[in-house]
């Protein structure tokens, strides 16, 4: 689960974004700020992983919120949500290292694709070892994609990660039908989503010859 923090200085929003994050599979929210000053002191005690942080707050900014926990030692990611529209704080939130920009209102269905997107990058990193370029590009195109609506159609971020850790945990690899078996859908969607992973690099693809009837293809995760 990564552990969330929700700032906002309406106590209505900081409910409403608690809700769709609670909506979210992987997510919990541990604590909730409505002033830069609470959310600096939740951040130091609660150690989130993940800020939720609105940039108009009454005391601190969330630009300033953002500098001094990039001057502190606090390993926080932050996705902003927020009504500001100005160049300058969207320019500044991406130099202090804002992973998605949200701007309010926005829809369940584009808040749900922000934090799948960036649940899906954080879980590839975690996997990473000695990445190739290739490798690197495929992380940083979860970050840029605008999750579902950027996906082929039948290819759904939440699934897609679901199936890639299933991939990925199982050393010998598997084929669609066994799959299908572990996640629980059609061996259509199962093959759908091994093609899909195939075509981006990121599982190989063999033959497995059983000892009657047809090879069956063989998916193991690429290592990346």
């Amino acid at each position: 689960m990564i552990r969330t923090l929700v700032v906002d200085d309406d106590p209505m929003a900081v409910s409403v974004h608690r809700q769709f994050t609670e909506r979210v599979e992987g997510f919990e929210v541990i604590g909730e700020a409505t002033s830069g000053a609470a959310a600096l002191r939740a951040v130091q005690s609660q150690q989130p992983e993940l800020l939720l942080l609105d940039m108009y707050l009454p005391d601190l900014d969330g630009l300033e919120v953002l500098r001094r926990l990039r001057g502190s030692s606090a390993p926080v990611d932050v996705i902003a949500i927020t009504s500001a529209k100005d160049v300058d704080v969207l320019r500044s939130a991406m130099h202090l290292g804002v992973v998605h920009y949200v701007v309010k209102p926005f829809t369940f269905r584009t808040f749900r694709e922000r934090l799948d997107s960036y649940a899906a990058a954080r879980a590839q990193l975690d996997r990473m070892r000695a990445p190739a370029q290739g490798d690197i590009d495929r992380l940083y195109g979860r970050l840029r994609s605008s999750g579902e609506q950027s996906l082929p159609k039948g290819i759904s971020a939440a699934t897609l990660t679901h199936v890639t850790d299933t991939v990925h945990a199982l050393a010998d690899g598997l084929t669609a039908s066994e799959l299908s078996e572990r996640v629980g859908f059609s061996h259509a969607a199962a093959r759908r989503y091994l093609k899909f992973l195939h075509d981006t690099g990121a599982v190989q693809v063999a033959l497995r010859y059983g000892a009657a009837g047809r090879p069956e293809h063989l998916y193991r995760w690429s290592g990346t």
